[in-house]
């Protein structure tokens, strides 16, 4: 397993290096803290990562979630690629956002599914979280490699070898 830290990129190297690892996983678990400190995770669907490695997400204004934000902005946001063992765990801080020109601009099909009322609705807002970091897991051998290297493990009691990334990505 190699190991890779980018402290020497700029801010828009960072996001370009977050939205390699993230690519096409566009579901996550986003973990806020409740009015009682506890953490608490809800799955959510990523709309877009922005220019500055922004990660934009709907809600509701009416959601725990909101309100939790609103308290405590720092959150994780949590994604999974189980088929290519792609992992990207991500911290940063949460924005809630209420203008309705981007809501409309990040309006699709799938949105409208979850908010039949439309992007006019009053409660539809969005959350930006603006990563401080990102820690990603990311798997250079094919499934059946992998599958057979845990296998030998479990049998010779090692741990399995496998082509694997670990990195840090400061933002």
């Amino acid at each position: 397993m190699t190991a890779l830290t980018t402290p020497s990129m700029n801010d828009q190297a960072h996001a370009a290096a977050l939205q390699d690892k993230i690519g096409s996983m566009r579901f996550a678990m986003f973990t806020t803290r409740d009015a009682n400190g506890h953490l608490v995770s809800q799955p959510m669907t990523r709309q877009e990562v922005d220019n500055d490695g922004g990660l934009w997400f709907y809600t509701r204004s009416t959601t725990e979630l909101w309100d939790n934000i609103a308290h405590q902005p720092e959150v994780n946001v949590s994604f999974a690629d189980n088929d290519n063992s792609t992992y990207v765990s991500v911290s940063g801080a949460a924005e809630r956002v209420v203008d309705r020109a981007r809501i409309r601009e990040l309006w699709n099909p799938m949105v409208q599914a979850w908010f039949p009322a439309g992007p006019e609705d009053e409660h539809v807002v969005l959350v930006r979280v603006m990563p401080h970091a990102a820690e990603y897991w990311d798997s250079n051998d094919s499934k059946m490699v992998r599958l057979f290297a845990m296998a030998k493990a479990a049998v010779t009691g090692s741990t399995p070898d496998v082509d694997a990334e670990h990195g840090n990505i400061r933002m």
